[in-house]
């Protein structure tokens, strides 16, 4: 961290003070509530540094760190200091490094001209997702995860799903950024083309709580877009590893996306009614828990129309990718299997909206409205052009009305970036006013305006927020029986970020 403090004197006598830079320093052993418990320290803990660049330097394994300089100006005169904290500060011209670093983002940022939110908002949320690029240092390339309570309070990387939709609106911007953070995920996971849920602190996979049905998906996805896009096909014939714990060979990223796409098919399979199974999740992470139907039976038995949707979507996709690289085969039966699945989708229309989820004896969302289905099912094609252009009309009415930040998930429940991106997207083929209403409303500027006593929102924000009806509505979501809570933390998440982003793209008409 390079701090720029300048002084001026702006008074009438000579000013003379000290300029302190202070730190506390903590160690945090990371203990995951959802996972195994680890108090043990580490064996060899880094020493953290402050120092006034050029001059006096600290440093600590835990504990206070204090840097102070005497300050004397005359009258009018100003005067900058520089301080640095963290590890291996080697030495370095602050001066050269700040303005070489602001010349370069102001090189490789977006700029656009319309509407006067994304002027403002779309190079600073492009700023602010690949400034949150991690190298990793175990598995090779990139990753960015969702930061917030779930990194930085919580310590993992996780679901496997958020680097990959982050990734999304790079392939626009920056595409090889795009293209390692596809190739460090696809590295968590094992031969069989499993992707665990996410990653702990000692980067392990982590599989105890969640086993989502989806993960799959987002990763043929980011390769479509990233491939149909970009035309970069030798890409996909480098090689991958496979996280170290399997002790397996690399394979190249065609053949691991191959080997996802069996996985998706042969393992996660269907489960009720012909939809892809929703073992103990799908997007929703909760989606068993408020299904209302038996735990056991809804992941032994228990099916997503929401994965089908998006399934139908994804996998015609994936097929142009495959067969591009050559592979005919997995082309020809990902473009059948997401025909497949595209009519099962299509007969999940109620006449209102598209049902939700089947378990054993159960029918979810078909007395009740659940976003995040719907979008997917205008993308995938299951919903006509009447059909889709009354679907909008009733989210209109049921889960935007009188909610400035965007729809709610359901009708009362939160609003997330990620399932507003996929309805601006949606809306932008049948009703454009909509779908821009929509994307103002993901906007910063909309969060500052509607709850300007709110301080996350402003620079950055959450996951979602709580809708007007809630107990503390523009902020956002805390379950302090499970022991997590996004308030604890509730910036910093590039869903924030990445999905404005990605919207705005799609309505300006670019998709693969």
């Amino acid at each position: 961290m390079l701090v720029r403090v300048e002084v001026v004197n702006s008074g009438d006598a000579v000013l003379r003070s000290v300029v302190s830079e202070e730190w506390e320093v903590h160690q945090r052993v990371v203990s995951l509530e959802f996972g195994p418990a680890r108090d043990e320290a580490p064996a060899d803990p880094a020493v953290v540094c402050l120092e006034e660049v050029g001059g006096a330097r600290v440093g600590a394994v835990s504990g206070p760190l204090s840097v102070s300089v005497d300050v004397e100006l005359e009258v009018g005169e100003r005067r900058v200091f520089w301080f640095r904290f963290g590890l291996e500060l080697g030495e370095i011209d602050p001066e050269a490094v700040y303005s070489q670093s602001l010349a370069g983002l102001r090189a490789r940022l977006p700029s656009v001209s319309e509407p006067p939110e994304a002027v403002v908002e779309i190079p600073w949320h492009a700023a602010m997702l690949t400034g949150a690029a991690c190298v990793d240092g175990v598995l090779g390339g990139h990753t960015l995860d969702q930061g917030s309570a779930y990194s930085f309070r919580h310590g993992f990387n996780g679901a496997a799903r958020d680097p990959l939709q982050h990734a999304l609106p790079l392939v626009y911007l920056e595409p090889d950024l795009a293209l390692s953070v596809l190739r460090n995920t696809c590295a968590w996971g094992s031969p069989d083309g499993d992707l665990p849920y996410a990653l702990d602190g000692r980067k392990q996979p982590w599989t105890q709580f969640f086993r989502p049905s989806d993960s799959n998906l987002w990763a043929l996805w980011l390769a479509a877009e990233y491939g149909l896009v970009t035309g970069d096909l030798g890409a996909f014939a480098q090689p991958v590893g496979y996280h170290p714990v399997h002790e397996a060979d690399p394979v190249s990223l065609k053949e691991n996306l191959r080997r996802q796409f069996r996985f998706f098919v042969d393992s996660v399979g269907v489960g009720e009614h012909g939809h892809v199974r929703i073992l103990n999740a799908d997007w929703n992470d909760m989606a068993i828990t408020e299904s209302g139907v038996d735990r056991d039976e809804m992941i032994g038995h228990g099916s997503s129309v929401l994965n089908s949707a998006m399934a139908a979507w994804v996998l015609p996709v994936y097929a142009r990718l495959a067969e591009r690289l050559g592979d005919t085969g997995t082309a020809a039966e990902a473009r059948e299997y997401g025909a497949e699945l595209r009519e099962r989708v299509a007969a999940e229309w109620n006449g209102r909206w598209f049902r939700r989820a089947y378990g054993p004896g159960a029918v979810v969302g078909d007395d009740s409205l659940w976003l995040e289905v719907q979008p997917w099912a205008i993308l995938c094609g299951a919903a006509d052009d009447d059909q889709a252009r009354e679907l909008l009309s009733t989210i209109d009415r049921i889960c935007r009305t009188g909610s400035p930040l965007g729809a709610r998930v359901r009708e009362g429940g939160p609003i997330w970036f990620s399932i507003n991106m996929t309805l601006v997207w949606a809306a932008a083929k049948y009703d454009r006013e909509l779908a821009w209403d929509e994307w103002r409303r993901m906007t910063l500027h909309a969060h500052s305006e509607a709850y300007p006593g709110i301080w996350s929102g402003t620079l950055s924000g959450p996951d979602a927020y709580l809708p007007p009806e809630s107990d503390r509505p523009g902020e956002t979501w805390a379950w302090p029986d499970l022991g997590i809570a996004m308030q604890a933390y509730p910036v910093a998440n590039l869903h924030s970020h990445s999905q404005p982003l990605l919207a705005y793209f799609r309505l300006l008409g670019r998709e693969p």
